[in-house]
C-alpha cells in the first residue's frame, strides 16, 4: 500500500469513528504536528528495512462535550468488536485520566485503533498500521 493509500485508509477509519462517536473532526492548525506521521518498519531484532517500507501513525482530533464521551467511546467499541477487532483494553472511570478510553487490534490485518479522551471537550482517535511495502517495492529479506 502506497503512503497516500495509507494515509487515506487511516483517515476513512477515524471519520467513521468520529460518526459514530457524534464527534466533528477538529481541523488541525498546528503545521508542526501533522494528523499523519510515518516511520521505518522496525524487525524482530531491531533492523530497519530499507526498501521502502513503512508504518503509518495516524491521530485526529474530535469535538464532542465532556458529558458525551463515556457514550461515544463504548459506541465506538461496540462498533469495532462488531468489525471483528479483538479489544486490547476498555475504560470508562472519572477516578481515572484518560477516563475513558478503547484500545482495539485487528487478529487480521493486524491494524490498531484507539479513542480516548484527551480534555473537556475532545477526544483523541487514532489509526495506526502494521508494516506496510509500497507497489512496486522488492521487500528485503533480514
Amino acid at each position: 500500500m502506497s503512503k497516500e493509500k495509507a494515509e487515506e485508509w487511516a483517515r476513512h477509519w477515524t471519520e467513521s469513528m468520529a460518526r459514530t462517536a457524534r464527534a466533528e473532526i477538529k481541523p488541525e492548525t498546528d503545521p508542526d504536528v501533522p494528523a499523519a506521521s510515518f516511520t521505518n518498519c522496525i524487525g524482530k531484532n531491531g533492523e530497519s528495512a530499507d526498501d521502502g517500507r513503512f508504518t503509518l501513525n495516524y491521530s485526529v482530533r474530535a469535538k464532542l462535550p465532556a458529558d458525551q464521551h463515556a457514550e461515544a467511546i463504548r459506541a465506538i467499541r461496540d462498533t469495532l468488536k462488531e468489525k471483528g477487532f479483538e479489544i486490547q483494553g476498555y475504560r470508562s472511570d472519572p477516578s481515572k485520566d484518560p477516563a475513558n478510553l478503547v484500545d482495539a487490534r485487528h487478529p487480521k490485518d493486524h491494524q490498531s485503533i484507539s479513542a480516548e479522551d484527551l480534555n473537556d471537550e475532545l477526544l483523541v482517535l487514532i489509526v495506526n498500521t502494521p508494516c506496510l511495502l509500497p507497489p512496486g517495492a522488492e521487500q528485503r529479506q533480514f
